[in-house]
C-alpha cells in the first residue's frame, strides 16, 4: 500500500492557481478521469502526475496544484477508465480489482493523451512525468515510450518488477530510455533492496542515460506524506530535488 486516502503532499501551498476535473480520450477510445492545474500566466513546462495503485485521489490532485504553484502546468491521470469508468474515486473504491487489469500499453496510451493535452498550447513544451510506487515505475517506463519527455521522475518505484501486465522491468528498459531519470527511494523500503537500486544505477549508466538516484537511508515506502512528520527533512529534500531536476532539464 502507498499513501492513505487522507494523505497530503508535504509541500506548502503557494500562490492561488486554477484547476478543474476533466475527461481525456486515449487513442484506443478509452475515456478516463484527469485533473489539471494551471500555473499563473501559463506554465512553460508541463508535468504528468502518475498515482499509486489507488489511481486518482486527493493526494495527487493536491500535488498537481503544488506544481502549478511552482509555475508548472500539471495533469494527474487515473488508470482505470477501461475497467471502472469515470466515477469519482471514493475511499472505499476497490482499486485492487482494477489495478490488476491495468496494462503497460493502456498506461502508455493514457500518458500520451495527457502529454498531448499539455502540448495543446505549445507543441514544443517540455514535459515531465512523476509517479509514486506503481506510478514511480510507470513514470520511468514513459522515458522509453516515445513521448518525447524532458525527464521522468519516480518516487519509490520498484525498478526490478515487471508491472503492470506487459511491462518490462525499468532495469531492462533502461537501454530504451531517451530522457533523464530521477529516482527517489526510501532506504528502509523492503520492496526496493539496495542490490536492486545498484542494478538500476548500473543499467542507466551503461545505457548512458543521465540520471540521479537518491536513497533516503532511514525513510520507508511512501515517506513523502505530511503525516510522516519524522521524515520532513527527507520530504523537503525530495521536493527540492524534483523542482531542481525540472528546472535543469526545462
Amino acid at each position: 500500500m502507498c499513501f492513505d486516502y487522507d494523505a497530503t503532499p508535504p509541500v506548502i501551498a503557494g500562490a492561488a492557481t486554477d484547476h478543474r476535473d476533466l475527461v481525456l480520450t486515449a487513442d484506443d477510445g478509452n475515456l478516463f478521469l484527469a485533473f489539471e492545474a494551471f500555473a499563473n500566466q501559463g506554465g512553460a513546462t508541463g508535468v504528468v502526475v502518475l498515482p499509486d495503485v489507488r489511481g486518482i485521489f486527493p493526494f495527487y490532485t493536491q500535488l498537481a496544484d503544488r506544481f502549478a504553484e511552482q509555475g508548472h502546468d500539471a495533469l494527474t491521470i487515473d488508470y482505470f477508465g477501461r475497467t471502472a469508468g469515470r466515477e469519482t474515486r471514493r475511499e472505499d473504491f476497490p482499486f485492487r480489482d482494477h489495478v490488476e487489469q491495468t496494462t503497460f500499453e493502456g498506461v502508455r496510451l493514457d500518458v500520451a493523451a495527457a502529454v498531448a493535452r499539455l502540448r495543446e498550447t505549445s507543441k514544443d513544451r517540455r514535459i515531465f512525468t512523476i509517479g509514486f510506487c506503481f506510478g514511480g515505475s510507470n513514470s520511468w517506463h514513459q522515458a522509453a515510450n516515445g513521448h518525447g519527455l524532458a525527464g521522468a521522475i519516480g518516487f519509490y518505484g520498484v525498478p526490478g518488477r515487471a508491472w503492470p501486465a506487459g511491462a518490462p522491468t525499468s532495469i531492462s528498459a533502461a537501454a530504451e530510455m531517451t530522457c533523464p531519470v530521477l529516482a527517489l527511494i526510501g532506504g528502509d523500503d523492503q520492496s526496493i533492496p539496495p542490490e536492486m537500486v545498484d542494478e538500476f544505477d548500473k543499467a542507466l549508466t551503461a545505457a548512458r542515460v543521465e540520471h540521479e538516484i537518491k536513497v533516503y537511508e532511514t525513510a520507508p515506502h511512501s515517506f513523502f506524506d505530511r503525516k510522516q512528520e519524522q521524515f520532513q527533512s527527507e520530504s523537503e529534500d525530495a521536493w527540492r530535488r524534483t523542482l531542481d531536476f525540472i528546472a535543469k532539464h526545462s
